[in-house]
């Protein structure tokens, strides 16, 4: 440790090896060594002694509508990465989509970029989007670093990124796969959605019901064949049907390159507990039956569903409107994800050693920065978040930094208050005070 700048000190430090008392030492905004607990301080390196509050390494969230430029009154770059850093996360990754331009050629990256330069308060990357008429632009992209490509198979809900049939999709994927590229997609069959019951109004179980899980169980095999012809790498983003996950199994038991996220409104909120005309509570595809959360779970811990990300996807509090089918479909919840899974996670009989898997080290590996995010060992960034896992708190929506305080998850009382966050060896935030803007525009590694 004789170059430290700084020492972290905790009873708690969660490292791949395991938690256990250490001394994290940080020079020059990285880790180069993590040391027993006591070991001396150097001569000039400031100590920070956390006491037993857990050090864990900054999560890593591959799933945020930040929506800037052109939505900015839904969300922002300031807002967002404030609320992520509230909330322990040091990386985001934003969605091509909800911004005007989305993020579908070069010069719609560098818009983006030139207005996330000065307001991220933490680390930024970027998704390009696959739509059905910009192939020719899937590769200047990926060489300007996008960490990959999102697609749709049904409507997105915003005209300027039209969803992909079965003909287009294979044609993107194909392009993708000449790279070595990710195709991220959103897995619902539109045939499904189209024949299901399209009631409207406020009752929670009509807008359940024109969300099948057969609709995403069989837009995954469609995607799942795709991948296999093309030997493509495919990622199915927030699953929330368990009706899939035997699919999922067997794929990769056949050598298929697919992994699979879910989200904490799917680990966390049940349909059995969404009050009529709270659309505060829709998503698509839906929070369903307490059953269905606990297969969930159950594949997270046999590995079948490797990540856990926000899908962050805020709106203004008037386009919740108590009507499920016209209302905003999407849930925010950057700042409460660590607190949400962490206290249904201890209730489930799991640690803080699988929450930091699933939020941290597998999503910074899902992007490919897992050389430098996820995990605190020497030679990654020093991005930290410091939490008291056993103090609580009761989701306050004036407390949030989301720029639209609309939160499903109003009202309920969380496990995990996190004390400050820390962003390669500065601290960002502390008990409410944030710094000004230390974030990076991150892209991919060649």
């Amino acid at each position: 440790m004789s170059d430290a700048e700084l020492v972290l000190r905790s009873t708690r430090v969660i490292t791949p090896e395991g938690t256990r008392a250490a001394s994290v030492a940080v020079a020059g905004g990285k880790i180069t060594a993590v040391q027993p607990y006591d070991a001396e301080v150097p001569s000039g390196a400031r100590l920070e002694d956390l006491g037993d509050d857990v050090l864990l390494p900054g999560l890593v969230d591959t799933h945020v509508h930040v929506n800037d430029p052109g939505r900015t009154h839904w969300e922002g770059f300031w807002t967002a990465t404030r609320a992520a850093a509230a909330g322990g996360i040091t990386t985001l990754v934003d969605m091509p989509l909800n911004s005007l331009p989305p993020t579908t050629t070069v010069d719609h990256l560098r818009t983006k970029q030139d207005v996330a330069a000065d307001k991220a308060h933490i680390d930024v990357g970027f998704w390009g989007g696959a739509l059905p008429d910009n192939v020719k632009d899937l590769r200047p992209l990926h060489e300007s670093g996008v960490f990959g490509f999102k697609a749709f198979l049904s409507p997105s809900g915003v005209d300027e990124f039209p969803h992909l049939n079965q003909d287009q999709l294979a044609q993107s994927l194909a392009e993708i796969a000449s790279f070595g590229g990710l195709l991220i997609v959103h897995a619902e069959d539109p045939h499904h959605l189209d024949a299901a019951p399209q009631q409207g109004g406020p009752k929670y179980a009509d807008f359940l019901a024109s969300r099948p899980r057969d609709a995403e169980d069989t837009a995954i095999a469609q995607l799942i064949a795709q991948a296999k012809r093309l030997h493509a790498r495919v990622h199915v983003l927030h699953l929330s049907s368990s009706d899939a996950l035997p699919l999922i199994a067997e794929a990769r038991r056949d050598g298929v390159r697919i992994t699979v996220e879910t989200c904490p409104h799917y680990l966390t909120l049940t349909a059995e507990e969404v009050p009529d005309g709270a659309s505060e509570f829709k998503c698509c595809p839906p929070i369903r039956e307490s059953a269905n959360q606990d297969l969930l779970w159950q594949a997270l811990a046999d590995g079948t569903i490797d990540c856990v990300v926000t899908d962050h996807s805020p709106s203004t509090a008037d386009l919740k409107t108590d009507d499920f089918a016209t209302a905003w479909g999407g849930i925010s919840g950057l700042q409460l994800s660590l607190a949400a899974v962490w206290t249904e996670a201890r209730k489930r009989g799991h640690g803080l050693e699988d929450v930091v898997r699933w939020m941290s080290a597998r999503t910074a590996e899902l992007v490919g920065l897992d050389d430098r995010k996820g995990a605190i060992e020497a030679g990654r960034d020093a991005d930290f978040a410091v939490l008291a896992p056993d103090e609580t708190f009761t989701v306050d929506p004036a407390a949030l930094q989301h720029r639209n305080r609309v939160t499903a998850y109003a009202g309920k009382t969380l496990y995990g208050v996190v004390k400050s966050t820390w962003l390669r060896g500065e601290r960002i935030v502390a008990d409410g005070e944030f710094t000004e803007p230390k974030g990076q525009l991150l892209s991919r590694t060649p």
